[in-house]
């Protein structure tokens, strides 16, 4: 039994044109957290998270607050079932 998990985020508000993106891949490497993350659309931010439970619970708070810059209106996260390639990355 392992307590790795994976999660699917769509953060919402002010999250493009504020460095979120890059913002995101430092914090989830320094958590050691694997996915990526990229821009939709629609101006939100999506992102995968996967890792131990508690790092990916980490992650998510630090998503509620973004960088500086940000200002996060809603974060949605859904339960993945995905193979997660190691190592975290930005995406188109």
């Amino acid at each position: 039994m392992t307590d790795r998990v994976a999660v699917r985020l769509r953060i919402e508000g002010r999250v493009q044109g504020v460095w979120f993106r890059a913002w995101t891949v430092e914090q989830a490497r320094d958590q050691g957290i694997d996915g990526w993350v990229r821009n939709l659309s629609g101006g939100a931010v999506e992102a995968l998270l996967a890792g131990p439970k508690d790092r990916v619970d980490r992650m998510i708070v630090l998503c509620r607050r973004g960088p500086p810059l940000a200002r996060v209106s809603d974060v949605t996260v859904v339960p993945e079932d995905a193979e997660v390639p190691p190592g975290f990355r930005q995406v188109s």
